[in-house]
């Protein structure tokens, strides 16, 4: 798409925030009103169009993505999205640990360990973990618990939630995220600790170091997106 407009605002209305492109709303993929929950938000999505190039480039525009997609695929079937992202719950990344090198072991636990005793605290659940890949089914009163934390969500914080879950492959660093027990970076870095081991071990790769690099990108933004919210 090519820039056509001179001038973006956010605009306060019944419900909400829009933003205006030389006085005409922004709508979503699908046509919806872009509406937005709160001013915070709206401003930083309005700075994301008025600093677009002539030549628009979405990937440049996470705050807006997001939007989109609490409005054009979270409320289009809020319970089946949180569903989907429940299931990571079953199979959460912080209890598939290394069984060697000695390291990469003790590395896991420092990054990942505290994480799991905030969730078993936070909501009185355990965890089983196991060594490896074979699948270990973590208990249902473990598996409902977290999922009722991503249930109770709006769809604006649910959108959010669901780059942080996918790219970290951690429904409990995500939600820890959510609510202010770790900071953004240090949640990448605890996601991330397997791809920094390797690449110390093997050294620089451009091309992955390139891709995680993107994938920071987008974790962070749907962490700065959560923030807006408040």
């Amino acid at each position: 798409m090519k820039r056509f407009w001179k001038e973006a605002r956010p605009v306060g209305e019944t419900g909400g925030w829009r933003i205006e492109l030389d006085g005409r709303p922004v709508r979503t993929p699908t046509r919806a009103l872009l509406l937005l929950p709160t001013e915070r938000l709206a401003e930083e999505i309005a700075r994301e169009w008025r600093d677009s190039p002539e030549e628009v480039d979405p990937r440049a525009m996470p705050l807006t993505g997001l939007g989109n997609a609490a409005l054009d695929r979270v409320m289009a079937d809020k319970d089946a999205f949180a569903a989907n992202l429940a299931r990571y719950g079953e199979s959460d990344l912080l209890t598939y640990r290394a069984e060697s090198p000695a390291g990469l072991v003790e590395r896991q636990a420092a990054a990942w360990d505290p994480l799991l005793h905030w969730a078993r605290r936070r909501f009185d659940v355990d965890f089983a973990l196991t060594g490896g890949i074979t699948f270990v089914p973590q208990a249902p009163n473990t598996v409902a618990r977290l999922a009722h934390a991503v249930a109770v969500l709006d769809a604006f914080r649910m959108a959010a939630l669901s780059p942080l879950v996918t790219i970290s492959g951690s429904l409990v660093t995500a939600i820890a995220v959510l609510e202010g027990e770790v900071s953004p970076e240090q949640a990448w870095s605890a996601a991330t600790v397997d791809e920094a081991w390797q690449l110390e071990k093997w050294g620089s790769d451009a091309e992955a170091e390139a891709a995680l690099e993107n994938r920071r990108c987008d974790f962070l933004s749907a962490a700065r997106f959560l923030a807006l919210l408040d």
